[in-house]
């Protein structure tokens, strides 16, 4: 009978390694499709933000129920789902509106995503805690694991199905925030020059998402998106503060208390923009400085783990090497 592979914590190294070099393979295909199959961006944007003009017409321009019914983005499937989650009396309004908003601070135009992610956090603790008795306790797939490690396993699986689809929101919405955050001291220059140049708020909001599209293409989807609301809604400020609702940041907040400020009291639009770039441009120098100051802290424990074993074996290893070889008689002048 051959043995089995060598094993760490109970688990076979070998199997746990062809996991990972097959994970690594398809990490490599899915790169080089990625790769290949390029897809250009602002065709997705333009059409969501075209869904958005239109559902804003809808509400200005008398239109047939079933034009209505068009424009407002719900599937039989997300009623289900919502029938269900009020049947069972789990789906409550504040936790749908806190959700919603965490959607569109992640790029997602759609509201009814807000029950399909209340009902993956009720269903998916189910299905991955269901897996998890048959992978820790049915099956022999871990045949060395004791009862708590088994314990620990069904218990992983069960938090990631409830936390899952909230921390991948929360990924989403981070990445998206700091992107925005990235670009809003250009963008607010390019906002300067439009005032100073004579242009209305809802236009210059336009020729900033036109600039800066291709750069930063989350802060001119949202550029396009205000002016669009800016276009169409009855009250100006309810676009500002939709803005403000879409990204959490507390620049934007400022540039929308100005905004509103600079509506309803008609002080000089370019001075208070201008006074707003210049600190975020501080801010923004600020936090380069921040992680600069922070980079030799956090390159110790690396330097200390990967760096300077290498650098002793590579100094020290031929010094050795000699002093064993002398030792042993093994030296040149040995006969």
């Amino acid at each position: 009978m051959s043995q089995g592979g060598p094993t760490l914590l109970g688990v076979d190294i070998i199997l746990v390694g062809s996991i990972l070099a097959a994970i690594a393979a398809m990490a490599v295909f899915f790169a080089i499709y990625t790769a290949v199959t390029v897809k250009d961006p602002m065709a997705k944007r333009v059409k969501a933000l075209n869904a958005r003009r239109d559902e804003l017409k809808s509400g200005m321009i008398p239109s047939s129920a079933r034009k209505r019914q068009s424009l407002v983005r719900r599937t039989d499937t997300t009623d289900k789902m919502k029938d269900t989650l009020q049947g069972m009396k789990v789906l409550q309004e504040s936790q749908v509106k806190d959700i919603q908003q965490k959607l569109a601070q992640a790029g997602y135009r759609n509201k009814e995503l807000a029950v399909v992610i209340i009902f993956a956090r009720m269903v998916l603790p189910i299905v991955l805690g269901l897996i998890g008795v048959v992978m820790f306790y049915w099956s022999d797939m871990f045949p060395e694991w004791g009862s708590f490690k088994r314990f620990l396993g069904f218990a992983a699986l069960v938090i990631l199905g409830y936390k899952g689809p909230e921390l991948y929101i929360s990924n989403v919405a981070n990445k998206r925030t700091k992107a925005i955050q990235k670009g809003l001291p250009d963008a607010l220059d390019l906002l300067v020059i439009c005032a100073e140049a004579g242009l209305t708020v809802d236009a210059a909001f336009n020729r900033v998402a036109r600039e800066l599209g291709r750069a930063y293409p989350e802060l001119g989807d949202e550029f396009a998106l205000t002016a669009i609301e800016l276009s169409f809604l009855t009250e100006r400020r309810q676009a500002f503060e939709n803005f403000a609702y879409r990204v959490d940041l507390d620049a934007v907040r400022g540039v929308v208390t100005t905004m509103v400020q600079t509506e309803r009291y008609g002080t000089p639009l370019a001075s208070a923009l201008r006074v707003l770039s210049a600190e975020f441009r501080n801010e923004r120098m600020m936090r380069a400085e921040e992680k600069a100051a922070r980079l030799p802290a956090i390159m110790t424990v690396p330097l200390i783990l990967f760096i300077l074993p290498v650098l002793f074996i590579v100094i020290l290893g031929p010094a050795a090497c000699s002093i064993a070889d002398a030792f042993s008689g093994g030296g040149p002048g040995a006969n």
